[in-house]
């Protein structure tokens, strides 16, 4: 599976055998461009596959669509998983991506981007057209049309609303933006049997992944984290607190069996808020992650295969707010998850500003108890936390991080390299390398971090307990670039352990 060290040619070979196999493994990981008929499609396309010499292989769809091809309408390009941001590519093309996918070319411009990458625009330029074939506007411009198709077939929304949340400036731009890529309006592209309606005020999306995916371990995972007030876990759904812009409202996700994909519903959040608040989620829940090669990186290790083989789809749970996901790491320092998951719903209650259920759940409010929005660090920052069983050390932590967090010295906007993000907070007093590699795996989703000094990444390798932080992390390097992974594996195997 894995595409890094082949050849051109032996790369191109082992696509067209994807091709004619319809691999869905590969499915999200390139794409497939058709000379005879204009159109692109994934690999895993039902039509009758096209001669060898009529097919030019795409590494992503936005290079597709800049080569001039048009998604096509049986495969439907936009509803596959999502081609991993960090899979084979540069550390400043991963960061890009995930920039782009937050809105970032939807007001500024690729020198913005290039600011902010720490880079000129001509060398982010270079970088994207050597790892994804396209450059950073027609990797935005394929995000946005793929959302709005997605929008079209899942929803009833106006037309206009599908424009404001795909994030087109106007309805015109919309329509000519569909006539020009597809040769019809977009209404005309609505599928009525395929839509799902949600007529009391909620909306429902739904998210592809990657399979194979272990919903029950995610929700498993974020169950007995869940931050009282801010987070619960109900009948295999999870639903949170939020607030964008200003306007606060509720997410809920669940696993669809029979469609295989996150049935995603929310409420009270605004259209213009839609396209970010997928992507957030999509993250969050790991949809990208290219398990294949996670196997393949990890299974070379006896104990790893073995969890693996148990454990297929795993994934690494990520996190709404990165500097929530690091007042919790900072709660969970040698206490128990159970103890951490307590003092997180002290600091929300008291801090947290007070939000009503959105009229969507009332329905449902005698099991709900979300009535908090996770405190800001603002708020934090000059919070007292007495009272509440939290040791000084870790109150003053936490206000350390708050300040930091206001006055920019640590941000989470994932610009910064993940090396350079855990050094900066290393640098804050009572901040240490697990708190550190901890947050960068959940908050950055960088996929190599790993806390080796963890108490249950110790037992789980060595139930004697002989094993020293060192040694594991000595051990752990065969186990690059996915040693988050590894440690979700590791933590599966020890019930109630780990962050």
């Amino acid at each position: 599976m894995r595409m890094s060290g082949r050849s051109p040619i032996q790369q191109s070979e082992i696509y067209e055998r994807a091709r004619l196999a319809r691999d869905a493994r590969f499915d999200g990981q390139f794409f497939v461009g058709v000379s005879t008929t204009g159109i692109y499609c994934r690999p895993v396309c039902p039509a009758v596959p096209p001669k060898r010499e009529n097919v030019t292989f795409y590494p992503s769809a936005a290079a597709a669509g800049e080569a001039g091809f048009r998604p096509c309408l049986r495969c439907r390009p936009e509803c596959a998983p999502g081609t991993p941001a960090w899979n084979g590519t540069s550390t400043t093309v991963r960061r890009g991506l995930r920039l782009i996918a937050s809105g970032a070319l939807d007001e500024g411009s690729i020198e913005d981007l290039a600011e902010r990458l720490g880079v000129t625009s001509r060398h982010l330029r270079r970088l994207f057209t050597k790892h994804l074939g396209a450059s950073p506007l027609s990797v935005a411009h394929t995000q946005r049309l793929h959302f709005a198709k997605r929008l079209i077939d899942q929803t009833d929304m106006p037309m206009s609303h599908v424009a404001q949340a795909a994030g087109y400036g106007s309805v015109r731009r919309f329509n000519d933006t569909f006539k020009n890529t597809y040769g019809r309006a977009p209404r005309d592209l609505r599928r009525r049997n395929e839509a799902t309606f949600d007529h009391d005020g909620a909306l429902t999306v739904r998210l592809p992944y990657r399979e194979p995916f272990d919903w029950s371990a995610m929700i498993d995972f974020l169950a007995v984290r869940a931050t009282p007030g801010v987070e619960q876990v109900v009948a295999e759904t999870y639903l949170r607190t939020v607030v964008i812009d200003g306007q606060s409202g509720v997410i809920e996700c669940r696993h669809d069996d029979r469609d295989r994909n996150i049935s995603l519903t929310l409420h009270g959040i605004a259209t213009t808020a839609m396209f970010q608040v997928v992507q957030r989620l999509r993250e969050m829940l790991d949809l990208e992650a290219p398990v294949a090669d996670i196997a393949d990186g990890l299974s070379a290790d006896n104990t790893l295969d073995r969890l693996l083989k148990n454990n297929p789809g795993i994934r690494v749970p990520g996190a709404w707010s990165g500097f929530e996901l690091t007042v919790r790491a900072i709660l969970g320092q040698q206490v128990s998850v159970k103890a951490a998951t307590t003092l997180a719903g002290r600091v929300a209650e008291r801090y947290g500003e007070f939000v009503e259920l959105p009229k969507t759940l009332d329905s449902r409010a005698d099991g709900l108890r979300l009535d908090r929005l996770f405190p800001t660090p603002e708020k934090l920052a000059r919070g007292r936390f007495d009272n509440m069983g939290l040791v000084t050390s870790r109150a003053d932590t936490i206000r350390r991080v708050a300040a930091a967090v206001v006055h920019g010295a640590i941000n989470f906007d994932n610009t910064q390299d993940p090396h350079d993000f855990c050094e900066a907070l290393m640098s804050i007093r009572g901040i240490g390398e697990w708190t550190a590699q901890y947050s960068a795996m959940r908050a950055l989703k960088y996929p190599d971090a790993f806390p080796a000094s963890d108490l249950g990444l110790l037992k789980a390798v060595d139930d004697a307990g002989t094993v020293s932080p060192a040694e594991l992390k000595c051990r752990a390097e065969s186990w690059r670039p996915w040693r988050a992974y590894a440690a979700l594996l590791l933590w599966s195997s020890l019930a109630g352990s780990g962050g």
